[in-house]
């Protein structure tokens, strides 16, 4: 069913360019909290220590294949949570071979102020919305994030990868 034709298209229109508004305008202030700590953290580095500290240590291919990009990007992006000290490479406890990312003491300091300053904003840019608007606006947002990652992990998929039509 092509949703183009579904339902009021002048709604999708509508839909679509506040989208690209808000992509817009969460690029130029990176939506970066208020205070000192506004702008401070690039939103890769923000990403990264937020998943680092959500699910705990991991290598470079557990995480970015939970963020969905690729280890050669997330490789890039560590780089400088490293070199400034926000993540600890450590050696597998099983396999000393192996790297495991993981978030520092002052990458844990570090990702709550930022955090903090983030809420701030959050709470100040829906300061006139009811409780239950701001829970509605984020169960919608997070539905639409998921939409757009699941749609992102089905175009990767690779041709080869998909199972081939059976034979009758």
């Amino acid at each position: 069913m092509d949703m183009t034709t579904v339902g009021d298209t002048g709604l999708l229109d509508a839909l679509q360019h506040e989208v690209a508004v808000f992509a817009r305008r969460a690029e130029q202030t990176r939506l970066g909290g208020v205070g000192q700590v506004r702008n401070s953290m690039d939103r890769a580095a923000y990403l990264l220590l937020n998943r680092l500290d959500k699910e705990g240590p991991m290598g470079v291919k557990a995480l970015a294949a939970s963020m969905g990009i690729d280890s050669s990007t997330v490789t890039r992006q560590v780089a400088p949570l490293v070199d400034t000290g926000l993540v600890k490479r450590t050696s597998h406890p099983e396999d000393g071979r192996a790297v495991v990312l993981q978030l520092s003491p002052r990458g844990q300091t570090r990702l709550e102020e930022v955090r903090s300053s983030r809420r701030r904003l959050m709470a100040e840019l829906t300061e006139d919305w009811a409780p239950e608007e701001r829970e509605a606006f984020c169960a919608l947002l997070t539905r639409f994030n998921s939409a757009l990652s699941a749609r992102t992990a089905a175009q990767a998929v690779p041709p080869s990868a998909e199972p081939a039509p059976a034979s009758s």
